[in-house]
């Protein structure tokens, strides 16, 4: 009988998640991410083009020198890669922390501190072999990050003592201690600002292309994004990360490990933090000063929540925030620009980010309390 179905037929079963290829799931992660990330893109963009145009500047003439700056050249691009590694680092310790639902704002500290130890533990490893003398540094500097953490995850996951708060309130505590601890027991001879001495040259991190400035770093980051993912998508805890990161409450009812899973994320984030600081350290400004992280904890925030926690789309994102950072700085000896332009673009970003994050929850929120209410 054409037309109809033969009573009997095997019904072909509903596609589900393990069942879907892993280029379409990618695809359709790609470009749920790409909508909710353009439209912060796009509002900044528009924003920072009426400042320009205010200020008396072209905003497209001002766009396509931002734009070759970044990317016109080899030189050009190894200095964008070089500065999108810290900050990818950041950003998956931001997204690692977040996909479990604890917000941490203190991977600023992390960075600071595992920076200051890879510093100070390079500067001696004249007499070290060359392996191991990149490997000491770098392992001070992920057990530096993952200490400023334990005690904000402890709050978090046994106290409930809300993490923003207390990861914030480090971030000022590692900060000033780091300042202080330089001053008094690092300071390099001669030095008048608060700086340690040079590592070693055995300790740097290696060139990918000399005489550019990208290194070793930006692998060991890429390596870490992909373990991230990996590790969320394949692992029993990451399934746990994603579970409670969702429904904690429903989580809690089901037997899963809420407190560890709160813990993990937040230590784990400190010690993502703290290896990007030392590769920073060890790879780029071979020593700790005053201003080592420009705000590299906060910006991976924004990128974390630009890419919904998306590898890809944390890759993406930290190569668009360190295109800005590395045009900005050049783009002024072509172009009489205020330097505040490229903070203007990025806060503007990191704003619409959270907005566009946050409201759907809010939406939910007050659905399920209106649903609540009801009658």
């Amino acid at each position: 009988m054409t037309g109809t179905a033969t009573q009997g037929a095997p019904v072909a079963p509903e596609p589900t998640e393990a069942s879907t290829p892993v280029g379409r799931r990618a695809a359709t992660a790609l470009g749920r991410v790409a909508r909710h990330a353009g439209v912060p893109v796009v509002l900044a963009l528009a924003i920072g083009a009426l400042v320009l145009a205010v200020t008396g500047n072209d905003p497209l003439e001002v766009y396509g020198r931002l734009l070759s700056e970044a990317f016109g050249t080899p030189s050009r691009i190894n200095a964008t890669l070089a500065a999108t590694t810290p900050i990818l680092f950041t950003a998956v310790a931001a997204a690692f922390a977040y996909r479990a639902g604890a917000f941490t704002v203190g991977v600023e500290g992390s960075f600071v501190l595992g920076g200051l130890t890879a510093s100070v533990i390079g500067s001696q490893m004249a007499d070290v072999p060359p392996v191991l003398s990149v490997l000491l540094p770098l392992l001070g500097a992920t057990i530096a990050g993952g200490l400023v953490a334990v005690i904000p995850g402890i709050l978090r996951a046994w106290w409930g003592v809300d993490e923003v708060v207390t990861t914030l309130m480090f971030n000022f505590i590692v900060t000033g201690l780091a300042g202080w601890s330089v001053q008094s027991f690092f300071l390099a001879k001669g030095q008048a600002n608060s700086s340690t001495e040079y590592v070693t040259e055995n300790a740097e991190l290696p060139a990918l292309a000399p005489p550019g400035q990208t290194s070793i770093g930006l692998v060991i980051g890429l390596v870490i994004l992909i373990a991230y993912a990996v590790w969320m998508r394949y692992s029993t805890l990451g399934f746990e990360f994603r579970a409670v990161g969702s429904a904690p409450r429903f989580s809690a009812a089901q037997g899963l490990r809420v407190k560890t899973v709160l813990a993990t994320a937040l230590i784990g984030a400190g010690v993502i933090g703290g290896i990007g600081g030392g590769s920073h350290a060890l790879g780029l400004v071979h020593r700790y000063s005053e201003g080592f992280s420009a705000n590299f904890g906060f910006t991976g925030i924004a990128i974390a929540l630009l890419a919904r926690f998306n590898p890809i789309g944390i890759l993406v994102g930290a190569i668009l925030f360190g295109a800005l950072n590395s045009a900005g700085a050049t783009v002024q000896l072509f172009i009489d620009l205020p330097v505040q332009i490229i903070d203007v673009l990025q806060g503007t970003v990191m704003i619409f980010a959270v907005a566009v994050f946050t409201l759907p929850k809010l939406r939910r929120l007050r659905a399920a309390r209106a649903e609540w209410k009801r009658p």
